[in-house]
């Protein structure tokens, strides 16, 4: 039963971290576009 317990809360660990971390990239990559457009609009 403790084992079980464990596993579920390890999975869900590691199912968060992973949506975490796709969501930061994506964070990271929509201010990159950002970036990119106003230096379009500069030159």
């Amino acid at each position: 039963m403790i084992r079980k317990t464990i596993v579920i809360a390890a999975l869900a660990a590691l199912s968060l971290g992973t949506a975490a971390c796709n969501t930061v990239k994506g964070a990271g990559e929509d201010i990159k576009s950002v970036g990119r457009a106003g230096e379009r609009a500069i030159d």
